[in-house]
């Protein structure tokens, strides 16, 4: 038997996701057991999205281990991005 392997959606398909979720679930129109499998699905979206932004924290921190001092951007110096 041949199991399908599921893909979890990116960041941002998680993220409009769980908004259009949000959105059906305030309207009210839902039955409980839809209401029910929203919700599930909003946590399953929720867990996804976390687990994305910690693999992209964990870049970020990786990134800056190669970068002996890492200075952050001023974005009010306009000569930040000339350095």
């Amino acid at each position: 038997m041949n199991a399908k392997k599921k893909t979890e959606p990116s960041f941002e398909e998680a993220l409009a996701e769980l908004e259009a979720l949000v959105e059906r679930m305030e309207d009210g129109e839902l039955s409980l057991e839809e209401s029910i499998k929203t919700y599930e699905r909003g946590v399953a979206l929720g867990r996804s999205a976390l687990k994305a932004l910690d693999a992209a924290e964990q870049r970020v921190r990786i990134l800056n281990e190669n970068v002996a001092d890492p200075q952050p951007l001023d974005a009010d110096d306009p000569d930040a991005d000339s350095a």
